[in-house]
């Protein structure tokens, strides 16, 4: 038996790893990296057998933001030529709505750039997350920025299900990424969205410079939060950012990072998002058998491969989605 068999073992039996082996698996040789991935299939399996979830995003709101994030073309340091608008019309929300119903999406992400929401913002997801669960019966997922707590009172009473607020770095490293907020304030929003009893969603960003210590860090934040879902992006370095230009990353050790998260946080929903395609490339099918979730289309300024593609990838790997309707019936 394999160290990385025994290893998935030992945290299936409900062991935590080490920070030794954390290391290790983000440290391991290349020619290791079909068991490790099968390792982690053996945590995946487990807890998710061979359903993925597909989510989908409404750029509801682009651009227009004061925060200086060094990643994002939305910041308002950003010299990225991008689309920049207001909150769309409910219209406009729900035929995003549509073609995520059509495409057998799971999860209907509503984003909007920003600090946080207005309470008239507010009042247009809202007014919108109402016939949205009528009509489709999709699960939302809504992610507006740093939130108070009866703003979350209010998206958690329309239906909103799950609430996103990435802390995409390690605390050691937020200050090289953006000052206009802090660390806290991000760990803070999350737990706001618990106390409503909307389920959380919090992720990282993967290649912003950080040390392969701080990816533990990260991955074991999360878990000490709770997160529900977990998103794993990777660094899609955009011209006109701060961070244009950084490539620091691979396909293998993008697959050795979502291990890592599978091992730490076993019964999470791991789900592959930003910068797959460009990061992981011809690798992509390989993610799946750690993370159990993916985007599908494009994201909030960088494009996505074809939703076409997407389904061929889950059927060739013998995956099946899971439907709405599946995750509904399931404890959030």
């Amino acid at each position: 038996m394999n160290q990385w068999k025994e290893l998935a073992n030992r945290v299936l039996e409900g062991a935590e790893i080490t920070n030794k082996e954390a290391l290790s698996i983000l440290e391991s040789p290349d020619e290791d990296i079909l068991m490790l991935m099968h390792a982690a299939f053996q945590i995946r399996k487990r807890y998710y057998g061979k359903k993925v979830k597909l989510n989908m995003i409404m750029n509801a709101k682009s651009g227009l933001c004061p925060e200086n994030c060094g990643y994002c073309s939305q910041s308002a340091i950003s010299k990225a030529p991008i689309d920049a608008y207001r909150m769309v019309d409910k219209q406009t929300l729900l035929q995003g709505a549509k073609q995520a119903h059509d495409l057998q999406i799971g999860t209907y992400c509503i984003v909007a750039s920003g600090r946080g929401p207005s309470n008239r913002e507010i009042d247009q997801v809202v007014e919108a997350v109402q016939e949205i669960k009528n009509t489709y019966g999709l699960k939302i997922c809504a992610c507006l920025g740093i939130l108070k707590p009866e703003q979350a009172k209010r998206l958690k009473v329309a239906g909103v299900d799950r609430y996103n607020h990435n802390l995409n770095t390690s605390k050691s490293n937020h200050a090289n990424i953006t000052t206009s907020h802090s660390y806290d304030d991000r760990v803070h929003t999350v737990e706001t969205v618990k106390n409503s009893g909307m389920s959380p969603c919090s992720g990282v960003i993967i290649g912003m410079k950080e040390t392969r210590q701080e990816v533990i860090d990260m991955a074991k934040s999360l878990k000490a939060l709770d997160a529900d879902s977990i998103p794993v992006n990777f660094l899609h370095a955009i011209p006109g950012t701060p961070l244009e230009g950084v490539n620091e990353l691979n396909p293998l050790y993008c697959l050795k990072v979502l291990a890592l998260f599978r091992f730490i946080n076993p019964t999470k929903e791991i789900r592959i998002s930003g910068g797959r395609e460009v990061n992981l490339r011809s690798l992509q099918p390989l993610g799946l058998y750690a993370a159990n979730s993916i985007f599908v289309g494009d994201y909030l300024t960088t494009a996505g491969q074809k939703e076409t593609d997407d389904h061929k990838m889950l059927t060739d790997l013998g995956f099946e989605i899971e439907t709405a309707a599946e995750m509904e019936s399931q404890e959030v």
